[in-house]
């Protein structure tokens, strides 16, 4: 029999319910994953011993393995930015399908306004309209791609929240009709030759700064705002929360433009590091994005997770795809394995709702 407690007002508490934050259970999972890949390193033949992590060379300034970290966080951090966003909208009990597309078609149209009229002495070979929109300043480019994701986050939540489409089927058409315009934009080519401050954006560790930076502004504004406290009510229960005064189709609108806000600024940091843009940027980004979002506890049914969960996520991912090329696992198998793992999460979470219930 459990140990109880008398509790407030005659009730009792069962301790044996008593649970860590989910965000333990995580970086718990991610210090499991990484010592899978360091056994796997250290006991497989054809590993030869190597370390996933650690440094085995004979040297003294750092006994990690500098390179792989960098790779991993580097290769986490713009698809992080969109999970942030995504993160808001599946708390509502929403989806964003969009975002993927979204930082390609931003791409290109930032770039286009970001663009050196001068190459090497010469006209600038990838212009994409004349000499009015060269050597703008880089706070140009950067507000017309969040203006544009702004528009697209507009359009997804009205067509959500007031015209009720499902978000799945709303998203899935605005993925669509982004890619279309990324491939229209400029017939197709890449767009290149930034300036230089417009390329400062996404340079060196900048990607993790603005992941990092995003990450804990958005856990201060859904921890202790009214904005983060309506999303949370909307997800746990519309209804409640429309009776409760919050204006729930005003709030999904505006949950929603941020959402591809955050999309658009990942495309601007995306092409800003690339130093182009290609019409085929944003492959698999919001698949990845949701990915992290659930792998780092939040519920698809809505109302519950945190930022610092999608964080963890994003990490957990990170660590995966670089452990899986570092065990020299085949591409085709590493899709299907991390296909698997999100199937596991999901019925992690499926698990987790009906023992809660």
């Amino acid at each position: 029999m459990a140990d109880t407690s008398q509790g407030v007002g005659g009730l009792t508490f069962d301790k044996s319910k008593r649970s860590w934050p989910n965000e333990l259970n995580i970086l718990l999972a991610l210090f499991i994953i990484i010592a899978v890949f360091e056994a796997i390193g250290q006991l497989a033949p054809y590993m030869n011993g190597q370390s996933f992590l650690f440094d085995t060379k004979d040297r003294f300034d750092s006994i990690f393995n500098e390179a792989r970290l960098k790779i991993i966080i580097l290769q986490v951090a713009i698809i992080g930015i969109i999970a942030l966003g995504v993160t808001q909208v599946i708390i509502t009990a929403g989806i964003d399908l969009s975002s993927g597309p979204l930082v390609a078609a931003t791409a290109m149209i930032a770039m286009s306004f970001a663009q050196v009229a001068e190459v090497n002495g010469f006209a600038n070979p990838k212009a994409v309209f004349g000499p009015w929109a060269m050597d703008l300043p880089v706070v140009v480019p950067v507000v017309i791609g969040l203006a544009f994701g702004a528009m697209i986050g507009l359009i997804n939540g009205t067509f959500i929240a007031y015209f009720r489409i499902p978000p799945f089927i709303a998203t899935l058409g605005m993925f669509l009709f982004c890619r279309g315009i990324a491939l229209w934009w400029s017939g197709g080519n890449p767009v290149s030759f930034p300036t230089d401050a417009y390329a400062w954006i996404g340079s060196g560790m900048m990607p993790v700064v603005w992941f990092v930076a995003l990450a804990i502004i958005f856990q201060f504004i859904m921890s202790y705002t009214v904005y983060g406290k309506h999303t949370y009510a909307i997800g746990s229960n519309e209804e409640a929360a429309r009776m409760s005064g919050i204006n729930v189709k005003r709030h999904k609108v505006m949950v929603y433009m941020i959402a591809s806000m955050l999309a658009a600024f990942a495309g601007i940091v995306l092409s800003s590091k690339a130093v182009t843009a290609q019409a085929g940027m944003g492959e698999f980004y919001e698949l990845f994005a949701i990915a992290m979002a659930v792998i780092g506890g939040i519920s698809l049914q809505g109302g519950r997770g945190s930022i610092i969960g999608t964080v963890l996520g994003a990490m957990v991912l990170g660590v995966i795809r670089s452990g899986f090329t570092y065990i020299k696992l085949d591409g085709s198998y590493q899709l299907m394995a991390m296909g698997a793992i999100i199937v596991a999460a999901v019925i992690l979470d499926q698990y987790r709702q009906r023992n809660r219930a």
